[in-house]
C-alpha cells in the first residue's frame, strides 16, 4: 500500500485540519475551530450534492499520511466567488502617465480602483502542506495542488469558466499588511485580522466604507506601494507553477493586502486538458521508465473521492496502474478512473 493518499475531507477531520490551518491561517483556511467545522461541513455537503446549487459548493481535499493516519496537507475549490449579497471584491491595478511640458517632468503612477463582480470565477485556494512533508522528491505538494485541477476537469459543468488563484503578498513576520495600514485601516478603523475575518461572513463594510473611484498609490508610504501585486516569499513557488500551467497576472489585487490575482480560463489550463476519464486496465510491476500521475476514483459513500500518486501505462482497455496504486485504490479490471499524468 502507498504511504500517502488524497481524499475528500470528511466529518471528523476537523481537529486535524485545525492543526494544519495553523501553518497558513488564511481567509480560506483560518486557524479557528468553529470556522473549520463549518468548512468541513460545507465540503461534505458539496461532495454529497446536498447543496443543490453547484455555485454554492466548496470542496476540500486532504493529504493523509496513512501510516500515522494524520492529515498533513489541504487544498480546496470554491465553486464560485461573487454572488448576490457576497460579491467578489478586488482592486483593479491601473497605470497612468503624466507629463508637463512646462517643467519637462514625466511621472508614472499606479492607481487602484475598487471593483465588484456578482458572477465571479471559481477559486482554487487553501493550499497548505506541513513543513516536514515538503520534500520535493515525494511530490506531495504537487499532488495536493494538482488534484484540484483533476477534479475541475472531471466536473467542468459544476464550475465557472474563469479560474482564480489569489496569492499571498509580502507580509511582516507578525502578519502586518503595509497596504492595509496605509489604506484599509484608515477607512474602516479595523485591524487587518479583524477585517479579514469579518469579510469571510459579510462584505458589506467594504462596499460601504472603502472609497470609490481611483486611488493614487503614489500618496501612500513606499512600503505600501511596494507590495501591490507582489508575491510573498512563501508563495513564489505557487506563482511559478500557475504561470507554467496557463495562469497570468490579472492586474487585480486583494483589496486588503494587495496580493496578486492570477486567472485562466478552463481551456487555457494545461492540467485540465491533460486530465481524462478512463478505465483501469490491469496492474503491473513498475520500472524506472514509467510515467507518473495522479490516479483518482469516486464513490457514493465517504470519503467520496480518493487519489494517489502512482505509475501508469497506456493499455489496450484503458490505463494500466502499478501494483501498489491498484491495491491502494482497490481497483478492479475496468474500474472507472480519473487520470492526470505529471512530468
Amino acid at each position: 500500500m502507498l504511504p500517502y493518499e488524497i481524499r475528500a475531507a470528511t466529518l471528523g477531520d476537523e481537529e486535524q485540519m485545525l492543526r494544519v490551518a495553523r501553518h497558513l491561517n488564511s481567509v480560506n483556511l483560518p486557524h479557528d475551530r468553529d470556522e473549520i467545522h463549518e468548512i468541513v461541513s460545507l465540503s461534505h455537503k458539496s461532495f454529497t450534492g446536498e447543496i443543490k446549487d453547484p455555485r454554492l459548493r466548496q470542496y476540500v481535499f486532504v493529504l493523509v499520511d496513512r501510516a500515522k493516519e494524520h492529515i498533513v496537507g489541504t487544498s480546496m475549490i470554491i465553486a464560485q466567488l461573487g454572488r448576490r449579497g457576497a460579491p467578489y471584491i478586488y482592486f483593479d491595478v491601473l497605470d497612468e502617465e503624466r507629463y508637463s511640458a512646462t517643467i519637462d517632468r514625466h511621472f508614472h503612477h499606479t492607481l487602484l480602483r475598487i471593483g465588484y463582480s456578482y458572477d465571479g470565477p471559481t477559486e482554487i485556494g487553501g493550499l497548505v502542506i506541513m513543513p516536514e512533508y515538503r520534500r520535493a522528491s515525494d511530490r506531495l505538494g504537487t499532488a495536493i495542488s494538482y488534484v484540484r485541477f483533476l477534479y475541475l476537469a472531471a466536473h467542468r459543468d459544476l464550475f465557472q469558466q474563469e479560474v482564480l488563484a489569489e496569492l499571498m503578498p509580502p507580509l511582516e513576520p507578525d502578519g502586518t499588511s503595509h497596504l492595509w495600514e496605509a489604506l484599509g485601516r484608515r477607512f474602516t478603523a479595523l485591524s487587518y485580522g479583524e477585517a479579514d475575518r469579518l469579510s469571510k461572513k459579510n462584505k458589506e463594510f467594504i462596499k460601504g466604507l472603502f472609497p470609490e473611484g481611483a486611488i493614487h498609490a503614489t500618496l501612500m508610504p513606499e512600503d505600501a506601494q511596494k507590495v501591490i501585486g507582489k508575491t510573498g516569499l512563501q508563495t513564489r513557488g505557487v506563482e511559478k507553477l500557475l504561470r507554467r500551467i496557463g495562469f497570468r497576472y490579472a492586474h487585480r489585487v486583494d483589496p486588503f493586502d494587495g496580493g496578486p490575482h492570477y486567472t485562466a480560463r478552463m481551456d487555457e489550463i494545461s492540467l485540465i486538458a491533460d486530465t481524462k476519464r478512463t478505465r483501469a486496465d490491469r496492474p503491473f510491476s513498475p520500472t524506472a521508465g514509467d510515467r507518473k500521475g495522479i490516479l483518482a476514483i469516486e464513490m457514493p459513500e465517504p470519503p467520496f473521492f480518493r487519489a494517489v500518486l502512482g505509475n501508469l501505462r497506456e493499455g489496450p482497455r484503458g490505463v494500466a496502474v502499478d501494483d501498489e496504486a491498484w491495491e491502494s485504490l482497490n481497483l478492479h479490471h475496468s474500474s472507472p478512473l480519473i487520470v492526470l499524468p505529471i512530468e
